[in-house]
């Protein structure tokens, strides 16, 4: 690790992915990718190498998930409310961390986001940014980064529109980045072999 954030990493890894088996017998999340780690875990370690405190924000009966991110490293908080959308996942991750500085928020199911790219913008968060978006070819991607001034808003989130809503503040810092992974999710079976 070569920086170390002082924000607080926020891994939603809550979602059911229906589109991945819509019969709901294989955990995308546990899914291996070429490399043999699980999605969630090559998520996590991502995340870990720039954020030292993650907190996974998981569903109840993800037992077998919760052990691979605590393994991983990443704290773990199950969420009765997952099936409300990743608002209630975001809020259930803020309200386990009420002394967080800010929180970088990732997705578990997004495990090709480079390093380099956490750690800018954990960077520019810790440096006094408001809100911090990476963008790839003129697209808003992930890590989102809130500084601890956004606390309310984001613990009073629910529904499936997570933060978009202060997304559009004037106060969001775009970064600008050649990361390609920001936008890249394990929607299906096929999305494993990129």
């Amino acid at each position: 690790m070569t920086y170390a954030s002082s924000a607080t990493g926020l891994l939603l890894a809550a979602g059911l992915g229906s589109r991945f088996d819509p019969l709901g017998l294989q955990n995308k999340l546990l899914a291996p990718l070429p490399n043999g780690m699980p999605v969630a875990r090559a998520a996590a370690h991502q995340l870990l190498l720039t954020v030292p405190h993650v907190i996974a924000v998981v569903r109840p009966g993800a037992e077998a998930l919760a052990h691979v991110l605590n393994d991983a490293g990443c704290e773990v908080v199950f969420t009765l409310d997952a099936e409300r959308g990743m608002g209630a996942s975001l809020a259930a991750g803020v309200h386990a961390s009420s002394e967080a500085e800010g929180w970088i928020v990732a997705l578990a199911d997004m495990p090709w986001i480079a390093s380099a790219t956490i750690d800018t913008v954990a960077r520019t968060l810790d440096d006094g940014a408001s809100i911090v978006v990476p963008m790839y070819r003129g697209q808003r991607g992930h890590p989102v980064g809130f500084h601890a001034e956004h606390r309310e808003a984001l613990a009073a989130l629910d529904g499936d529109v997570g933060a978009r809503g202060l997304l559009a503040s004037p106060k969001v810092t775009k970064i600008e980045v050649d990361d390609a992974g920001i936008l890249g999710d394990v929607d299906t079976p096929e999305d494993l072999r990129r």
